[in-house]
């Protein structure tokens, strides 16, 4: 029950900003979620070396291109991206002789601001589209469909390891069981909210953002073994983190995105 409530108003609360809320304040909470994802992520990558302050600024940095999104769009997510690169490189050069690494530093804050601050912002990009607030949905949907299927499947017939040494726990069969309930969850939301939902095309795509969903989630598990972290955060009662939470749509979001774009 401690993970069951939590979750479904977290569920709620994010079915009503979708459907009920401005874009300014989707693009608000978006960016609530970005600072804390990239404090988070800053707690976990370079714990020792920056000091609380530091990585308040450091967060709004990573943050940028999802601030900037909202105000020009692509050109406001590549342009965030740049001026994260150029303060980070900055940062490095005002504290070079107080790091231990520059290096290592250099190379986390340039990684934290392309996945917390670029993948998070197409969230925003999605959100601009047409009907992009119902696709966010379904989107939600097949992540977390994927994660609980996933969860609950291998967890009864699991047997060989999808990644042993990344995330122990993950099997074969749970992926698998997370594909399908992902493309069921997909199916499922499509017939609610979409009127002329062309299946040839969503169905791939359901299988293909299902499929990212879970590389988004070993990313994540990627970072906390290379940073010998066991959860990003506390702030999601008995969820941990942000990004514990985010991982699969932060990566799932672009590939939505230019699917979209390109194909619907």
């Amino acid at each position: 029950m401690k993970r069951i409530v939590p979750g479904l108003l977290l569920a709620i609360c994010w079915l009503l900003l979708l459907l009920n809320g401005s874009f300014m304040l989707f693009w608000m909470v978006i960016v609530a979620i970005s600072l804390i994802g990239a404090h988070e992520y800053l707690r976990m990558a370079v714990p020792l070396e920056t000091s609380d302050t530091d990585k308040i600024l450091l967060a709004a940095s990573l943050s940028l291109p999802v601030v900037l999104t909202a105000i020009w769009w692509e050109d406001g997510l590549n342009g965030g991206l740049f001026l994260s690169f150029f303060l980070s490189f900055c940062y490095i050069l005002f504290y070079y002789s107080r790091l231990t690494d520059t290096f290592s530093v250099l190379s986390r804050l340039l990684f934290g601001a392309f996945y917390v601050g670029f993948l998070c912002g197409h969230l925003v990009l999605l959100r601009l589209l047409p009907e992009g607030n119902l696709w966010l949905i379904i989107l939600t949907a097949i992540t977390a469909g994927s994660d609980t299927g996933a969860y609950f499947i291998g967890k009864k017939w699991g047997r060989r390891k999808l990644c042993r040494n990344v995330s122990p726990n993950k099997t074969i069969e749970g992926a698998l069981g997370g594909v399908g309930t992902g493309v069921g969850a997909a199916v499922v939301f499509s017939l609610i909210l979409l009127d002329d939902a062309n299946w040839i095309i969503l169905v791939p795509m359901a299988v293909l953002l299902t499929g990212i969903g879970i590389l988004g989630d070993l990313c994540e598990s990627i970072i906390k073994r290379g940073t010998n972290a066991k959860d990003s955060g506390r702030i999601l009662l008995g969820h941990g983190g942000i990004l514990d939470r985010m991982d699969s749509l932060f990566l799932a979001a672009p590939l939505l995105y230019y699917l979209l774009i390109f194909t619907v």
